[in-house]
């Protein structure tokens, strides 16, 4: 079911519906981008480079359904491209030298950095954004068994490294 987005600003006003667009989703694309990442600065550069994109190319702001969904790919392909020019120039983040505060660990998402990527998107868009099987093989542009017995082998590692962390059901 799609939902029409009411501009809040009641003048039409594109800047002002795109700034409104991004408060609402900010947390959700950082947690993505971090999840993606592993980094917060990095998490935080690939927040605003969807703000950029948000503002530069064509967003379906008047579906608020289809915007969703369209910010989570662009996310996920902001960090995929992350990745690939790191690869090429080959840098050693930060992160590996500093130690992270406790406060800053997000319970589990530490954990699901230990996922594969596809498997970190699958399990972050099924728990954490609750999209269906059917509306995450979509935004994946993936076939629903592939998502299906994604979420299944991620539940599985996700299971067995919360085990060797020592983390217990309780």
């Amino acid at each position: 079911m799609k939902h029409k987005f009411v501009n809040e600003d009641k003048t039409g006003n594109r800047e002002a519906l795109i700034e409104n667009t991004i408060r609402r989703h900010a947390d959700m694309i950082y947690r993505i981008a971090y999840q993606n990442t592993g980094s917060y600065d990095d998490a935080e550069d690939i927040l605003q480079e969807v703000s950029i994109a948000l503002v530069t190319k064509n967003a379906p702001l008047d579906d608020e359904e289809h915007l969703k969904r369209w910010l989570i790919r662009v996310t996920i392909n902001k960090c995929r491209d992350l990745h690939r020019h790191l690869k090429v120039i080959e840098t050693e983040p930060l992160e590996d030298h500093e130690d992270v505060p406790a406060e800053e660990k997000d319970g589990v998402m530490e954990e699901l950095q230990q996922l594969p990527e596809q498997y970190r998107n699958i399990i972050y868009l099924y728990y954490y954004e609750q999209y269906t099987l059917q509306e995450i093989a979509q935004i994946l542009k993936k076939s629903i068994n592939t998502i299906s017995s994604g979420l299944q082998r991620a539940r599985k590692q996700l299971k067995n490294i919360l085990i060797e962390e020592g983390f217990s059901h309780g």
